[in-house]
């Protein structure tokens, strides 16, 4: 509850405040591996992490310069995965720093770094067909983030954001290699903007 409170204080007390939504992508390779998902002898291919991702995003910021942020991206279209559907997310916490120097009332630079969790999901009707692929029905993982991200601003408070970032997924077994790099364009709207 102190946490709570001590979290709401500084929110108040922050100096701007943003919130965006956009569409991405994340790439990983595949496993290469070939699974007999359903028993029957046909091997069905693991496959790369692509496709559309959805994202949202709030910042606060303390200062000029100084800020903390959440990103949230969900692939909502199901993909293929060994004769499964499957679905993966990304939820980040960064520490956000906006140089100072380059930054004007149009433009906002975010050098950002974090932690947080990637998750993957399979959708799956048969327990047994669920228990020969790895990981099914879910797993999640340590990730260590950084990026890079603008907002422009076309008026006072709404912006444009592209971010290009690049995780680290600790033993991102389902598919072929741990670094993951992503983009992502949005929209969003900043609150308390001077």
């Amino acid at each position: 509850m102190v946490i709570g409170l001590a979290a709401t204080r500084q929110l108040v007390h922050a100096q701007e405040v943003d919130a965006f939504i956009g569409l991405g992508s994340s790439f990983a390779s595949s496993n290469g591996q070939q699974i007999d998902t359903f028993g029957d002898g046909t091997l069905h291919a693991t496959s790369s992490l692509s496709g559309v991702f959805t994202n949202f995003g709030v910042n606060v910021f303390f200062n000029r310069q100084v800020g903390v942020g959440w990103t949230g991206a969900w692939k909502w279209s199901a993909a293929d995965y060994a004769g499964l559907q499957y679905h993966a997310s990304f939820n980040i916490f960064d520490g956000i720093y906006q140089p100072a120097r380059i930054r004007t009332k149009r433009f906002s630079p975010e050098l950002r770094a974090g932690i947080g969790v990637a998750g993957v999901h399979f959708d799956y009707d048969d327990p047994q067909t669920c228990a020969q692929v790895p990981g099914c029905p879910g797993s999640h993982f340590f990730v260590a983030h950084m990026a890079v991200a603008a907002r422009y601003y076309f008026t006072d408070h709404v912006f444009a954001r592209p971010a290009v970032n690049v995780n680290y997924v600790h033993d991102y077994f389902p598919f072929g290699r741990d670094w993951v790099p992503g983009f992502s364009m949005s929209v969003g709207y900043s609150f308390g903007k001077e």
